[in-house]
């Protein structure tokens, strides 16, 4: 399905986005893992999540909606069955990492896989601490899904230093460390979002070798309840709407604030951005608030280093597309692992910033464009990736003319109501 968006007089009005989809993937398996029925309120309902759901559903969790909560009824570490299919985590990465934490410390054989594009990005860097800890698992000869997994357990505790930054990579191991025999260890050099400590009350301690985080396997999880609030990489392509278009001022209610998650709105004021915070509290564990965003002319030229990618990895998208409408220019390097996402996602913000008329340099682990202030309405494709389709159909608000968004329809992974939430914020 095409989508176009035309230029905007301006965006008005109070939104909400759906619920966070890092927080929604845990919540389903933690909840899952729990001794007892879970309730959880927010859940993100869209592709992915249900991607979760119907993974842990084959593997005899069973869910009841009730109201506006997700019952959730957990069997405890040794409570999951067996499947029998192949479990199918469709286009997301986080089901199909995190899941195989969980499968590694199971006394059974199970094979995950997903789409053509899940099936086509890396999943060695799961393979080799899982491998580590005991289990058995066996990808393509590329280190690609589908996996076939031979749990044991329990399983074996280490120490694992990151090669790369990575929560999905991270959260994996720790809930493999649940069924291990001792203390697991995880540092990282920069940290990543950090959903899944809180959620099993873990903490996070510094030293020399960076951030490290342990859990003890064996621990009993006792159910509860589970507040999902708004994606702040949801709310990012509103942020960032209200910043480009003149005359625009948007409240977003309850947006997840956590702090491993919040850098894309300190990137944002850095360069002059007019975004408030109101109403903070905390709710289950995660601070929550309002974003109030006006209309500003940002000012500067920006170098993300590889650092500074990994905690605006999913804003990477958005965050091209708004310093190139505002006249900012913009150098990424040490971002090779955006190749791996559900898009070639370096390639597809290249080739379609080049159809708006900018002159992008391409890099092996990046691309930079130098400041313009005239860009030209075109047609883009989305590439089959939800955050590349928003990005592009962000810019096209902004554009005088008419841009088209090839495979729009994409969005329904993290953003199902996007479109409509656009059309109902314009002044008329």
């Amino acid at each position: 399905m095409d989508r176009q968006v035309t230029k905007s007089k301006g965006l008005r009005g109070t939104v909400t986005v759906p619920g966070d989809k890092s927080i929604s993937h845990r919540a389903l398996m933690i909840a899952a893992l729990a001794n007892g029925e879970s309730r959880i309120a927010g859940l993100l309902d869209a592709a992915d999540p249900t991607s979760t759901k119907t993974c842990l559903s084959t593997l005899g969790i069973q869910f009841e909606w009730k109201g506006e909560f997700l019952s959730v009824h957990g069997r405890g570490l040794k409570g999951l069955q067996a499947p029998q299919t192949i479990l199918d985590a469709g286009n997301s990465g986080t089901t199909i990492r995190l899941l195989s934490g969980i499968l590694a410390g199971q006394p059974f054989a199970s094979t995950i896989s997903g789409d053509e594009s899940l099936c086509g990005r890396p999943m060695k860097r799961i393979i080799d601490p899982l491998s580590e800890m005991g289990a058995r698992i066996e990808g393509t000869p590329k280190g690609t899904a589908p996996l076939r997994i031979l749990g044991t357990y329990p399983l074996r505790p280490i120490e694992y230093q990151m090669p790369i930054s990575s929560a999905q990579v991270k959260s994996a191991i720790l809930l493999a460390g649940l069924f291990a025999d001792g203390t697991t260890r995880v540092v990282e050099k920069t940290v990543t979002r950090d959903h899944t400590e809180r959620m099993l009350g873990l903490t996070t301690t510094r030293s020399a070798l960076g951030h490290s985080v342990e859990v003890e396997g064996g621990r009993e999880i006792q159910p509860g309840e589970f507040q999902v609030p708004g994606d702040i990489s949801s709310a990012a392509f509103l942020v960032s709407a209200a910043l480009i278009v003149p005359h625009s001022e948007i409240r977003i209610r309850n947006v997840g604030l956590n702090p491993t998650r919040t850098r894309i709105l300190d990137f944002y004021r850095s360069l002059g951005a007019s975004i408030s915070i109101l109403d903070e509290k905390i709710v289950a564990g995660e601070p929550i608030g309002d974003l109030l965003v006006l209309s500003t002319e940002l000012q500067g030229n920006v170098w993300l280093d590889g650092n500074a990618v990994a905690e605006l990895i999913d804003e990477i998208p958005i965050i091209s597309v708004t310093l190139a409408l505002s006249g900012v220019g913009l150098t990424i390097q040490g971002a090779a692992d955006l190749r791996a996402k559900e898009s070639d996602r370096i390639a597809s913000i290249v080739a379609n910033l080049r159809n708006l008329g900018l002159d992008v340099e391409e890099y092996a682990d990046g691309f930079a464009f130098q400041a313009k202030k005239s860009l030209l309405h075109a047609r883009c494709d989305s590439f089959g990736d939800h955050r590349i389709a928003m990005a592009f159909g962000v810019a096209g608000l902004a554009l005088s003319g008419e841009t088209t968004i090839q495979n729009a329809e994409c969005v329904d992974i993290s953003f199902p109501a996007f479109w409509n939430l656009l059309e109902t914020l314009q002044l008329h």
